[in-house]
């Protein structure tokens, strides 16, 4: 657990400096320096390569956080277990590349009348979706080996620092947005040679193949089995996490640069929760491998409570600063306040629900995880289906509030009844009185006049409430006894 805990906190902080370079980049930078249709495409490139590399996995993402623990071994090298991690993929690549290219006409149909700009940077896309399946698949890798805080800072903070030294070359026009967009996608690509790179110097990258071992450790049945399974659930959740966008950006690429922007101030609340689930995949496979169920249903709450804690005072945060965090950009960015609202919702309820997706994955009725993906995904389909027509992208927002509180309901429901497992405490109860109380401190401050000093002052006044009342009534009392430590060193 003190393991956890230190990669946990690198990973926090290296997320939280990432958070700040993105603020920087997406508040201040993206759109006062690209116009909105542009916002939209660049972020609609990441969205679809990451659709790509999800698709051309084939589910061996998943597959390596399940398994690994059985291969473990660094004087055999893991038993080849890498070189199948990385050959598979590359096989599904190339066929998706295939799909790719003859499905074109089908894209341009879908996108030329309002968002021809796409198809002018279509096969941009292929490199694009490769290194980025590279990076998935070494993430994947490293954090079976429980290194995950240079794979966190690649991604949450260097690309970030790139992308805005790129944008402030761009602003002073020494590139047109065609090279833009070309340095734009080097940057996204550059950071899973970073991983190569690190897992050569680790001396972990072993790419000799063991034909003959790897299936007598684990039959390769089951393997193809849970590859096949987690396959069809990466493809869902790939959909969930897309089909806004793209349905978004058919109408509008402008409209999906709002979104988009609106979906990243909301990323803060979940980043804290993010770092800590890079490291709980691992921990919770090795509890089902020991089969240490009142290990697994004690982490289940601890993490829960302390993404509750966390995203909560973030939301509060947020939402008491969002018209002061909108005044940095060009007014047609106000549009998706309601946007802030329902993701940030929808992310809390991710949080409140704790990790019953990764226990579902990594036990066996993984299978079941699958069947929630699915209907998930058709849920997501149907709402946008729906409410994009109706309302713009305020409907896309709502149909992922509403998706997402359904099938995070039904996954809890289902482990409490499977496992008897279940994520929440009383302290669960507290925290959501305690953000009540400081949202409400908020409102009882008028605005101080000065964009940069509301901020600051806002801010502080809700940490005030939030964390007096927090440590006062002990909700976490691992929390209280690391800030009597903390005081403690620095009295000494």
């Amino acid at each position: 657990m003190r393991h956890l805990q230190r990669e946990g906190i690198w990973n926090t902080i290296i997320s939280y400096a990432g958070i700040l370079i993105g603020y920087v980049n997406v508040i201040l930078l993206f759109p006062n320096i690209l116009e909105p249709d542009q916002v939209g495409l660049t972020r609609l490139l990441l969205t679809i390569a990451e659709m790509f590399a999800q698709f051309a996995a084939l589910g061996f993402v998943n597959m390596s956080v399940r398994y690994f623990p059985y291969f473990r071994n660094k004087e055999q090298q893991h038993h080849g277990f890498l070189f199948w991690l990385l050959s598979v993929p590359m096989l599904g690549f190339g066929l998706i590349t295939i799909l790719f290219l003859v499905f074109k006409p089908v894209v341009t149909d879908y996108y030329q009348e309002n968002s021809a700009l796409l198809l002018d940077y279509y096969y941009y896309i292929i490199p694009l979706a490769f290194f980025t399946l590279l990076f998935n698949l070494f993430t994947a890798y490293l954090r079976s080996l429980f290194k995950t805080i240079v794979s966190s800072f690649v991604k949450d903070f260097l690309s970030r620092v790139l992308i805005l030294l790129l944008l402030v070359v761009y602003s002073f026009g020494w590139m047109d947005f065609h090279t833009f967009v070309l340095w734009y996608v080097g940057v996204n690509s550059v950071i899973a040679l970073v991983l190569m790179v690190y897992t050569l110097w680790l001396k972990q990258l072993y790419l000799k193949p063991s034909f003959a071992t790897i299936a007598s450790i684990v039959p390769m049945r089951e393997m193809l089995v849970f590859g096949l399974f987690t396959f069809m659930g990466n493809i869902s959740v790939t959909i969930i996490k897309t089909v806004d966008q793209v349905m978004i950006s058919s109408v509008s690429l402008s409209d999906n640069g709002v979104y988009t922007t609106a979906f990243f101030i909301t990323s803060a609340i979940v980043t804290p929760a993010l770092a800590i689930f890079k490291i709980a995949f691992p921990q919770v496979a090795e509890f089902w491998k020991d089969q240490n169920m009142p290990g697994l249903a004690k982490f289940y709450k601890q993490i829960t409570l302390i993404n509750l804690i966390i995203g909560l005072l973030l939301f509060i945060g947020i939402w008491a600063n969002l018209d002061n965090l909108f005044s940095f950009m060009p007014e047609e960015y106000r549009e998706g306040k309601y946007v802030v609202l329902f993701l940030a919702l929808a992310r809390l309820v991710d949080l409140a629900t704790g990790i019953n997706g990764i226990i579902l994955a990594t036990s066996e009725k993984y299978r079941w995880d699958l069947l929630f993906n699915i209907v998930l995904a058709g849920l997501t389909i149907w709402t946008n289906y729906i409410f994009i027509p109706l309302y713009g992208m305020n409907g896309a927002a709502f149909a992922t509030m509403l998706s997402l509180i359904f099938i995070n309901l039904l996954r809890m429901i289902f482990v409490l009844w499977i496992y008897k497992m279940q994520p929440f405490a009383w302290s669960s109860v507290g925290i959501l009185a305690i953000s009540a109380v400081a949202l409400g401190a908020s409102y009882l401050l008028p605005y101080l006049g000065n964009v940069f000093l509301d901020i600051a002052i806002r801010s502080a006044l809700i940490t005030a409430v939030y964390g007096s009342l927090t440590l006062g009534f002990n909700v976490y009392p691992e929390l209280n006894q690391w800030v009597l430590k903390l005081a403690g060193s620095v009295k000494r």
